[in-house]
Formats: structure tokens, C-alpha cells, sequence
């Protein structure tokens, strides 16, 4: 068993001296030329999270721990209470483990999905690349984890922003502008500001 165990730990020792060797080596090719200057960050930091969780799905998304003794209507309504004062639309709901009961008749841990968009900006990305139509709209998901905890997800909008060629300055700065307005949603309501 033990072989077991030092031929996986030699085997990721390669996979790691592997990427660490690719990345110097598109340093030195100038294939990043042209990309924002924070890409490499991203990169480093999804790649450090893969390796920690094992799972790309985490690498991508923001998540806050709701604070101990807040209800998940709570939560709800500060989601609904800090998107509104921050000005960006509310374009629907999915109460998912209604629907997940109202289908299986059984109980569900609860899930709430919350789209929001600002539209003026969902426009301006869109006319920069098609593909962004993927990102749209931002969601924040309420979900209660297996243990009764409450979690607040998020997309994390970096590679977005910052994981290709720069961005036009007007893009950018309402991408930016987009992204602040997702992290006030996510560290408010897991604190149950209102």
C-alpha cells in the first residue's frame, strides 16, 4: 500500500514540476503577450484551488459561509435588499427545492438561485464576445449544505476580467463595477445585512 502512496506522490511531484515548467516556459515565449498583467495570478490561484479540492467546479465560483444563528429568509431577503440598493436587476428566481419537493414529494435541503443583471453592461459584453453570453446573468445561489450549514455561492468573475487579452477600458471598469456588486451581495448576506 505504501508504493501505492509514494507512486501517487511521485506522479503529482511530475504533474507540478510539469506546470511549473510550462508556465516559465510561456513566460519566456511571450504567448501571454497582449493578456491582462493579472492573468498569470488567476491562473496561479485557480490552479492552486484545483489542486487543493481536486475539482475545477470549485476553482470557479466564490463561496461565503452564512454566520451562525441567521435564517435562510434571512439571507433571502438580504440578497434581495443588497442587489436592489446596489442598483442591478433582479431578472428571476428559482426557489429549486420547491420544486425538487413539489417533484420527489420529499423534503430538500434548501436551494435558492438569484439572477441578476445589469443589462447596459450584459450589451457592452456581448458586443465585445458572444461567449459571454455564458456569464449572463450573475447568479448567487443560497444553499444549505448536507450539514444544515447556509452557503452563499457566487461565479468568480477574475478569469472574466482578468484571464485573457485586456479588456477595453469601458468594459473593464462596468465589468469591475459588476463584480464589487456580487462581493457586497456575498459577504452582506452571509452576515445578514440588510
Amino acid at each position: 500500500m505504501r508504493f501505492i502512496w509514494n507512486l501517487f506522490g511521485l506522479i503529482g511531484l511530475v504533474v507540478v514540476l510539469g506546470g511549473l515548467a510550462g508556465g516559465a516556459y510561456v513566460m519566456r515565449s511571450g504567448a501571454l503577450s497582449g493578456f491582462d498583467p493579472q492573468a498569470m495570478r488567476v491562473y496561479k490561484e485557480m490552479a492552486a484551488k484545483i489542486i487543493e479540492t481536486g475539482s475545477m467546479v470549485d476553482a470557479t465560483v466564490w463561496r461565503t459561509k452564512v454566520a451562525e444563528g441567521i435564517t435562510f429568509e434571512e439571507v433571502d431577503q438580504s440578497i434581495k435588499t443588497i442587489a436592489n440598493e446596489n442598483n442591478i436587476k433582479g431578472v428571476g428566481e428559482l426557489p429549486l427545492y420547491k420544486q425538487v419537493e413539489s417533484m420527489t414529494g420529499k423534503k430538500s435541503r434548501k436551494i435558492q438561485i438569484y439572477m441578476y443583471c445589469n443589462p447596459l453592461t450584459a450589451v457592452k459584453m456581448l458586443d465585445h464576445s458572444d461567449a459571454f453570453a455564458a456569464y449572463l446573468p450573475c447568479r448567487v445561489t443560497l444553499i444549505e449544505d448536507k450539514k444544515g450549514q447556509l452557503w452563499i455561492y457566487t461565479l468568480n468573475m477574475d478569469p472574466m476580467i482578468y484571464g485573457g487579452k485586456i479588456l477595453p477600458p469601458d468594459l473593464k471598469e462596468e465589468a469591475i463595477k459588476v463584480k464589487k456588486i456580487m462581493l457586497d451581495i456575498l459577504e452582506r448576506a452571509a452576515k445578514g445585512d440588510f
